[in-house]
């Protein structure tokens, strides 16, 4: 996994999305900062993600699947502490 941000979000983030979905890749991308001063930014400098993420769970699903993934495994983050969070989600083949 690569992780370019390693505060205590986006190190929840990896966690969850490593257990529910097994990814053969995923990086975790804080954008907060380039959102300073917009609506969702809090200041805690972990507020907006991208997520990489190929996993062979992936395979046969749909774009919308494979999303709705994603946001099934993080969905008390998306409620509680994470603004927007962008999803680029594909299987090993894609």
């Amino acid at each position: 996994m690569t992780n370019p941000s390693t505060g205590p979000v986006a190190r929840e983030i990896a966690q969850r999305l490593e257990a529910a979905l097994a990814p053969s890749r995923l990086e975790v991308i804080n954008d907060s900062e380039q959102h300073r001063g917009h609506g969702g930014y809090d200041g805690s400098g972990e507020s907006h993600f991208t997520v990489v993420v190929e996993a062979e769970a992936f395979r046969g699903m749909s774009r919308l699947e494979r999303q709705r993934a994603v946001n099934d495994a993080l969905a008390e983050l998306l409620k509680e502490r994470v603004h927007a969070l962008a999803i680029l989600a594909r299987a090993p083949s894609d």
